[in-house]
């Protein structure tokens, strides 16, 4: 099996004209037309994550954040970034990563959260083309069951397995309606509003945030590694049910760059 056959069966699910004008999903080092000896996912490429491709035979990484994201202008080994490029090339272990095209996919990123979080039938909170309702950032739906508040920040941490979660104030009525965004998805809390959300799970919220839209509704902040853990899984899933006898295997070196103290 070939590396550019693990990368149709991904883009299949979740085609590169869906990321963002700003991102770079894909290819980003290796030689897709090699002999793929294994698959190891993770959410970010580390140093040890090629590390630990080479010592598992895996010479394919599938990521989810981009291993080149913005502009290199050299390639020494000085950033984590650098020497996780060398490494790979060095050892002719090949990474892909799949970002904002995940995201908006119909079964990705934020589908899966919703899935998990309890949303019965979650639609993009953004749909750019009404032609595919199903494909768009973000994710909105009524909970099959409503929640106290509480009981949904309690789902919220067992689901995405965060330790903590940064809230506004608590309302005193049931929630019943909820928007997410996995990832950075402050952008889209005026969206959640006028989609009726009472309730919006994402990450890196900013300060004046909270003070600007406590009183619209609850915001609920659970960490951005934390919001896209799911994506190992959802690789997971593509990959071993189109090959169910080849290799795919989760980074056990991989880990949460923030630490909770």
């Amino acid at each position: 099996m070939l590396i550019s056959d693990i990368i149709a069966a991904i883009e299949q699910e979740a085609p590169l004209s869906l990321q963002e004008s700003y991102d770079n999903a894909g290819m980003q080092v290796g030689d897709k037309s090699a002999l793929c000896t294994g698959v190891l996912l993770c959410v970010d490429v580390t140093p040890s994550v090629i590390d630990e491709a080479i010592e598992r035979d895996c010479n394919l990484v599938v990521s989810h954040h981009p291993l080149i994201f913005r502009g290199l202008k050299h390639i020494t080994g000085a950033t984590p970034q650098e020497l996780a490029i060398i490494k790979a090339i060095t050892a002719g272990v090949a990474v892909y990563s799949a970002h904002t095209n995940l995201d908006s996919a119909s079964r990705g990123v934020n589908y899966t959260l919703a899935r998990r979080l309890g949303i019965a039938k979650p639609s993009p909170l953004e749909c750019p083309d009404p032609a595919n309702p199903g494909i768009g950032l973000g994710a909105v739906g009524d909970l099959e069951l409503p929640l106290t508040p509480m009981k949904l920040i309690e789902r919220v941490k067992l689901v995405c397995q965060s330790p903590i979660t940064r809230c506004s104030a608590l309302p005193c009525s049931m929630i019943t309606r909820i928007a997410l965004c996995g990832g950075s998805g402050a952008s889209l809390i005026n969206a959640a509003i006028a989609h009726k959300a009472q309730a919006f799970v994402t990450s890196d919220v900013k300060y004046h945030d909270f003070v600007d839209y406590s009183d619209r509704l609850l915001i609920i902040d659970i960490g951005h590694y934390e919001s896209e853990m799911c994506t190992k899984h959802i690789f997971y899933h593509i990959l071993s049910g189109k090959f169910p006898n080849f290799a795919v295997n989760y980074s056990e070196t991989e880990k949460n760059p923030i630490n909770y103290l």
